[in-house]
Order: structure tokens, then C-alpha cells, then sequence
């Protein structure tokens, strides 16, 4: 039995020392020191012994065990090591080798257009406000003198989150005029950027979900003629001197009077054509004086203070500002097209 642990020995320690990878370093663990390897195969003779014999063999076998654990554990840390050393060699970077170029990119050319916006009016002393997208109907409408037949607040219009049409996705940035009336000091000088959302169906100038600008100004002595003139003053800085606009009258329930700008269009020069539908203008906001039952519905004296208001598209004002002659391009990230700005 000693000379079958001897020669165990021999050939264990000679295949240990040989293996080059851990995995076959595990497979000979088990083979000569698992339960079912070939040390046990041998200690399960032991009863063949006499009882002075055991003692001696037992001693012999675990001394034996012991010598294969720790040639096993040697080895595995050479293994490691050795594998580590490699990857390092394979993985080493040379610093001296010029570098990757990468692609960066550039803001969006809708927002480019806004921040030229909010540049305008910051210059003209105007506050950036923010609010909810998600609002409730009061503000919407209600408190914008939209009343409940109105309807921009039927189902077939408005995402409504209520079967009693109380909360919604706001289908435009009016509500924060009533929030900065509400809650900042007079005079007010505001622009509100942010996205709306409606059920319009898709085309070249309409989606469900844009971004609009309001901007509004309640102060002592405001008329239209400020309106109009902030507002060509704003189209020019965007488009240059000389853009055409035209204000048409029209009619909102929180403004009266009421307006809506278009320029022309900066496809066909006014001729027509499928980006205008074939009218030569493309409508970029509606606007108008503020009207006194929103004042004093916010708390404001219509026979102290008055105010305009306007509200214009984002997505046509970045159309005009870079020749696009499709909306749905500005939404569909198509590398392709933006790449080109």
C-alpha cells in the first residue's frame, strides 16, 4: 500500500507540474483527491491492514494529501499569474500612437432655434419660466376663459388622464401665463418653452406632440402696437431684416383682441407650394391683449394693467430658420438629415 501511495505521488506531482491551464489543474484535483479519486480508492484498503499498519498509512495519506493541495495551490497561483501577465501583454496600449478620432455631435436644430429665442427675449429683459406638462383643466382652460362647450376640450382634441376631464396633457403653454399672474410680482415679462401635446394627425406641418413658445408682458400702458412690434422684432432676429409677416384678425377666448402672424413662405417666396399648402404663408403663433377676465381672474386690475400674449410653434419657427420643408424629419432622428446642421 505504501508503494501504490508512492507511486501516486510520483505521477500526481509529475501531471501537476506539467499542466498549463486551470481548468486541466482542477480535472487532476479531482482525480487524485476527490471523493471518488484515486487517494480515496487506495485508503479503502486499509482494512486489508493490521491494526499496528493503519496508523502508519493514515499518517502517509494525509501527509500526501496535504503535499498535492499545496503543489495544486502553487500551481494555480503560477497558472493565474501567468494568464494575467499574457492579457496585460496582449491589452498593452501604446500612448505614443495618434488617438481615434469620434464623430461628435450638436445640438438639435429645433433647439438651436430656441436658444436664439431665449436669447432674444433675455436681451429684452424677459424671465425663462417652466411648468407641468401635465395639468389641470382649470388652468388649461377654465381660468383661460375657455369655457366648457369650447372645443379644443372635447375627447377628440385633448389627451384627457380623467373620465371627468379634470386632468390633462396640456395642449398649449398658455396655463403658465396664469401661474406666473398667480404667483410672481408685477410687471411681468415671461417666455414659457415646453411641449404640448394634441390629436392632430400627422403631416408635413402638424404631430401630436410640438413645442410652443409663450411669452407674455403685463405692465402699466401695453398695446398692441408693443405686440407687434416685439413680435416683428423677434422674426427678424431669427430670419433677418426684411422677413415678410402678415397679422390676420382672429380669435382667442383669453385675448382680445386677438391676432394670428404668419410669414411667408420661405419655400416658394409666397407663391404656394405643398409646405404652405399653396397659400404662400405659413402661420407661426397667435397672439392678442390679454384679456381683462384672465386679469382679473388672476387677482390683477384690467383698469390698472393690460398685457399681450403670444404663442408660436417651435418646430415652425426651426422650418423657416433651415429650409425644412417636412416637420415629421425634425422627430425622426434620421442621422442623415441631421448631420446636415
Amino acid at each position: 500500500m505504501k508503494e501504490m501511495m508512492q507511486k501516486l505521488r510520483e505521477a500526481a506531482l509529475q501531471a501537476i507540474l506539467e499542466t498549463e491551464d486551470v481548468d486541466s489543474l482542477e480535472n487532476l484535483r479531482v482525480k487524485y483527491l476527490g471523493k471518488k479519486g484515486e487517494l480515496t480508492g487506495i485508503l479503502r484498503q486499509m482494512g486489508k491492514l493490521t491494526a499496528e499498519e493503519r496508523p502508519q498509512m493514515g499518517q502517509l495519506a494525509n501527509q500526501l494529501r496535504s503535499e498535492l493541495e499545496e503543489t495544486l495551490e502553487t500551481r494555480r497561483t503560477a497558472l493565474n499569474e501567468a494568464r494575467l501577465e499574457m492579457k496585460l501583454l496582449q491589452e498593452t496600449v501604446d500612448v505614443t500612437l495618434p488617438g481615434k478620432k469620434q464623430p461628435q455631435g450638436h445640438k438639435h436644430p429645433m433647439y438651436n432655434v430656441l436658444d436664439q429665442i431665449k436669447d432674444i427675449f433675455i436681451g429684452m429683459g424677459f424671465e425663462i419660466v417652466d411648468g407641468p406638462e401635465v395639468e389641470l383643466s382649470d388652468y388649461n382652460f377654465t381660468k383661460l376663459n375657455i369655457d366648457e362647450g369650447h372645443p379644443s376640450r372635447e375627447w377628440t382634441d385633448t389627451f384627457y388622464f380623467t373620465e371627468d376631464s379634470r386632468i390633462c396633457l396640456r395642449t398649449q403653454t398658455s396655463p403658465m401665463q396664469i401661474h406666473a399672474m398667480e404667483t410672481k410680482e408685477l410687471p411681468i415679462r415671461m417666455i414659457a418653452p415646453g411641449r404640448v401635446y394634441r390629436k392632430d394627425e400627422v403631416d408635413a406641418t402638424h404631430s401630436p406632440m410640438f413645442h410652443q413658445i409663450e411669452g407674455m408682458v403685463i405692465d402699466k400702458g401695453v398695446t398692441m402696437s408693443d405686440l407687434k412690434a416685439t413680435l416683428n422684432l423677434v422674426v427678424e432676429k431669427i430670419y433677418g431684416k426684411g422677413t415678410v409677416t402678415r397679422f390676420r384678425p382672429h380669435h382667442f377666448p383669453f385675448t382680445e383682441p386677438s391676432c394670428e402672424m404668419d410669414i411667408q413662405c420661405h419655400k416658394c417666396g409666397g407663391k404656394g407650394c405643398p409646405t404652405c399648402k399653396g397659400e404662400g404663408w405659413i402661420e407661426v403663433l397667435g397672439a392678442g391683449m390679454v384679456h381683462p377676465k384672465v386679469l382679473a381672474g388672476c387677482g390683477i386690475d384690467p383698469d390698472v394693467y393690460s398685457g399681450w400674449a403670444f404663442g408660436m410653434g417651435l418646430e415652425r419657427l426651426a422650418m423657416g430658420e433651415y429650409k425644412i420643408t417636412d416637420l415629421r424629419l425634425i422627430f425622426e432622428n434620421d442621422v442623415r438629415f441631421l448631420e446636415q446642421f
